[in-house]
């Protein structure tokens, strides 16, 4: 019997529909490679958790590039995502390249192939307008949902999201910063900057993107820990890619139905993870990381081009020997030679009486031995200038109460003296004095800190100075020319505020 023309359409559709079906249904594949917390770590360093003499090198944009192009070279389906500070750790942010600090970063990044990044804190360590001219430099689209001026608006050519298209897939990426980000980075550097809630915008643009894309990942910069509370409090998102805390997570960890991974820091590590997708769910999702080893020659590359004319550079600037370090500088809590130095030597530069300094501004230790200007660059890497304040003989016993009760975590230099904590959280204080001189409450003192400690002075000093003077002097130019004067120095302690035993 003849079929009517009706029936004959209808089950040729059914056909094409069933068939469409059948091929969006199959799994797809899917490689992301992933960066974080570079740190302008462009060439190998020393692996120090290794005992063996001589230590192995690992690291640097010339074995990332490698191995980043060995993958490529063996799948078509590659996503390249970084999640934030590329910037600040190596002279190489110093120098301008394409009309940037540290341009020449982001123009490896370019020939490295990255598919979108997402900034971090220490990318606007320099200023916004640098972080502009970066976002310039770099090819790739700069992701940060939560980063607004005052009107809403995306102040710093971020976007929120961008979608990438892979082996038939469309994967959409979310960029979040810390909402700590006020206490990381100098006050001045976010003028006009507001941090929304990482979790509800995050909400929000899974919304937005889920019904787009087969695929959905924030690209974060906040911590592993705070990525485990944005994955228990947000439905909808696949995976977070993250940065910030420097964790090495070895295998994706599964929270609330999100995979979480990290590498570490400083290039040491490329993140891989393979995974399938199969109506719109992942399947199938493994993850490792690949130490970066640089003992290999590898052959010579547009990378290594630019890595090779950057480490000349810098090494001829920053080879130099400023000082001879009789015994190893080390950072260790509030009574540190090498915290002690650093803090006096601001105190003595402008003649003030009280010095404060951040321990956590101190970022290296340095062994016995020749001090190198880049050594020095690598303990200070922020360019923090020093700014001037009063301070009564009373706010002195404030700070110095604060700092007892809490832990505060500073060095203190041109104070001395002993203090006792008592169970009802009191502090007693013995014998305090300025400069050898009984302390005055009434008399006003001059004091020095960074910028970058002024503008958190109620998180380390527990009060907010009103009358700073920011001086045209950086920490670590102040530093530096007093490594250069004493040019040989024995590590020392000097007399400071003790806790009484």
């Amino acid at each position: 019997m003849k079929q009517p023309r009706t029936f004959l359409y209808f089950a040729f559709v059914g056909m094409v529909v069933a068939a469409t079906t059948t091929l969006v249904a199959q799994p797809r594949s899917l490689t992301i490679l992933h960066t974080n917390d570079m740190h302008a770590t462009f060439v190998p360093r020393e692996a120090l958790w290794v005992k063996a003499q001589p230590r192995p090198l690992v690291g640097g944009f010339t074995e990332l590039a490698y191995t980043i192009d060995s993958i490529r070279q063996s799948r078509s389906d590659v996503v390249l995502l970084d999640a934030g500070d590329v910037m600040t750790g190596n002279p190489i942010t110093e120098r301008i390249y394409k009309g940037a600090s540290g341009g020449a970063l982001f123009a490896m990044m370019n020939l490295m192939g990255y598919d979108a990044w997402c900034l971090g804190n220490h990318d606007l360590d320099i200023s916004q307008e640098n972080f502009k001219a970066l976002t310039s430099v770099a090819k790739f689209p700069t992701l940060c949902a939560n980063l607004v001026d005052d009107e809403g608006r995306f102040p710093l050519r971020n976007t929120p999201w961008t979608i990438l298209e892979r082996n038939g897939l469309r994967i959409g990426v979310i960029g979040i910063i810390t909402q700590e980000l006020y206490s990381l980075v100098i006050q001045t550097n976010l003028t006009g900057l507001r941090v929304l809630s990482p979790e509800e915008t995050t909400q929000k643009y899974v919304d937005e993107l889920r019904p787009q894309t087969d695929l959905v990942i924030a690209l974060t910069h906040e911590g592993a820990q705070e990525d485990s509370i944005l994955a228990s409090g947000v439905h909808g998102l696949d995976m977070i890619i993250g940065g910030h805390s420097h964790t090495r997570i070895r295998a994706p960890r599964l929270v609330n139905g999100t995979y979480i991974v990290q590498t570490g820091s400083n290039t040491e590590n490329l993140g891989v993870i393979t995974l399938a997708v199969e109506n719109h769910q992942l399947t199938n999702v493994k993850g490792r990381l690949i130490q970066l080893w640089a003992g290999a020659k590898r052959p010579p590359s547009p990378v290594s081009e630019i890595v090779d004319s950057m480490q000349a550079e810098i090494e001829e600037e920053y080879s130099e020997v400023i000082g001879i370090l009789h015994g190893d500088w080390v950072r260790g809590g509030s009574e540190s030679a090498i915290g002690s130095y650093i803090t006096n030597a601001q105190r003595e530069a402008v003649h003030a009486d009280v010095g404060f300094m951040n321990i956590h501004g101190i970022r290296k230790d340095i062994p016995a031995g020749p001090i190198r200007k880049r050594d020095l660059f690598e303990v200070l890497p922020f360019r923090n200038v020093l700014a001037t304040f009063q301070l009564t003989g009373k706010q002195l016993l404030a700070v110095i109460t604060y700092a007892a009760r809490n832990q505060s975590p500073i060095h203190i230099a041109g104070l001395t003296g002993r203090w006792s904590l008592n169970p009802d959280s009191t502090v007693e204080f013995r014998n305090i004095r300025v400069n050898d001189n009984a302390l005055d409450e009434q008399r006003e003192y001059s004091c020095v800190a960074s910028d970058y400690l002024l503008g958190e002075a109620g998180r380390y000093l527990g009060l907010v100075p009103t009358n700073v003077i920011y001086l045209n002097r950086t920490l670590f130019a102040t530093v530096e020319q007093r490594i250069r004067d004493d040019h040989d120095i024995t590590p020392q302690i000097l007399p400071l505020l003790h806790r009484a035993k």
